[in-house]
């Protein structure tokens, strides 16, 4: 159960409770977390909210290639595209998702590809018509950041026109198209706004998450 009410499923099927695939691959699930939301920052405050995404993506190994804040059925959210490595294997996984978080709880809507045994025929591509000073940039949203994957200049959109079968242009253009599908319960909806906890531990909420789902129940 979660407070995901409606969403387009065209070209989907269910193959488990929450979770979808298609015929090229893409995975789509929702989830819900009745606990304090995971983000480093009020949706506020947008440059210290991309600055901690950028960082935590680089923890664990991989890259945060944008961070976008914008609405889901009129609640505020943050929409992230990041690439992870593949847990088994070469070459990446694309992961976008948008968080709507409510003061003690949050909806993700995740969509995720990994790439197929030929790899880096994008990257290649882009790098071949750019000075390497070009195609390597500092991360615009954590110019200090160290590790994790590289941030560079083929992973942005307007490389997906030439490459409309990667992982990253299905993941980017499936969310893009989804979006303005979504509708949420109303009683998520009326849950307090996200506010950031005083402190960093992330903890069980005790706002009215549970009585939501006891309510739906």
């Amino acid at each position: 159960m979660t407070p995901i009410t409606g969403m387009d499923l065209t070209g989907f099927t269910e193959r488990e409770p929450r979770v979808w695939t298609d015929g090229q691959g893409l995975v789509l699930s929702v989830h819900f977390f009745d606990l304090v939301p995971d983000l480093p920052a009020s949706l506020d405050d947008p440059d210290r909210l991309r600055y901690g995404l950028a960082h935590s993506a680089a923890r664990v190994g991989g890259g945060l290639i944008e961070a976008v804040l914008g609405d889901v059925d009129a609640l505020p959210a943050v929409r992230q595209l990041v690439k992870i490595p593949r847990p088994s294997g070469h070459g990446l996984v694309f992961i976008g998702s948008w968080t709507v978080p409510r003061a003690g709880c949050s909806t993700v809507v995740k969509v995720q590809a990994a790439e197929g045994p030929i790899t880096g025929v994008r990257e290649a591509f882009v790098l071949s018509r750019l000075d390497p000073s070009q195609y390597f940039t500092l991360h615009p949203h954590a110019p200090d950041l160290v590790g994790g994957l590289p941030y560079h200049v083929a992973d942005h959109e307007q490389s997906d026109a030439e490459f409309p079968d990667h992982p990253l242009t299905r993941v980017r253009a499936t969310l893009e198209r989804i979006t303005p599908t979504l509708t949420l319960h109303s009683g998520f909806k009326a849950l307090p706004p996200f506010v950031p906890p005083s402190r960093p531990e992330i903890r069980r909420s005790d706002s009215g998450a549970r009585r939501w789902f006891r309510r739906r129940g």
